[in-house]
């Protein structure tokens, strides 16, 4: 299994959507938030995505579809 941290940034009219939730119903793919910050008008998250390679890029390409910028993690991401 491939494992992937990203970023995505939500647009304000997806903020309430759950978007992890219905990603990981649609798509093989584990999710694991490792840090997040939300509010009434923007959000971004920071997940772990575990999975087939090619599920994985599936869900980024729906994610992508929906408006939510995906961009690799970097940086201080808490790591276990």
């Amino acid at each position: 299994m491939a494992k992937r941290q990203v970023m995505f940034t939500f647009p304000p009219e997806l903020v309430r959507e759950p978007i992890i939730y219905n990603l990981s119903l649609q798509f093989k793919v584990v999710t694991n938030i490792r840090r997040a910050d939300i509010s009434e008008d923007k959000g971004w998250v920071v997940l772990e995505l575990e999975g087939d390679e090619k599920d994985i890029e599936r869900s980024i390409a729906w994610l992508t579809q929906k408006g939510i910028r995906v961009d690799p993690a970097t940086g201080d991401v808490v790591e276990g």
